[in-house]
């Protein structure tokens, strides 16, 4: 049995780090998840999504570290356990491994 994502989660302004580059990888980080969740048995969607989000950490991460950014270390710890957690997701998905 699917879930509808809640509204609170569709991309808007609130969400806006007004770096363009990374505003524009965050909305598609958002439109990434959906295709997981509108097509919970593609492994080609998950994969999208495992490829996006690591994309969009190493571009954020380069930017963190170029500016000296002091907040990096917990950030890119965050990061690495996210897209380990992510990694380790398998398609089919079905409602017992939803929650990451």
């Amino acid at each position: 049995m699917g879930f509808d994502i809640p509204e609170p989660f569709v991309w808007d302004e609130s969400f806006k780090v007004f770096y363009e580059k990374i505003d524009g990888e965050h909305k598609n980080l958002f439109k990434a998840v959906f295709g997981c969740a509108k097509e919970p048995g593609s492994a080609s969607a998950l994969t999208n999504l495992v490829e996006v989000t690591a994309n969009h950490f190493e571009n954020e991460e380069g930017m963190m570290t170029a500016k000296n950014y002091a907040g990096y270390p917990p950030h890119k710890k965050a990061h690495d356990e996210f897209l380990g957690k992510i990694k380790g997701r398998k398609a089919p998905r079905d409602d017992a491994n939803l929650n990451i």
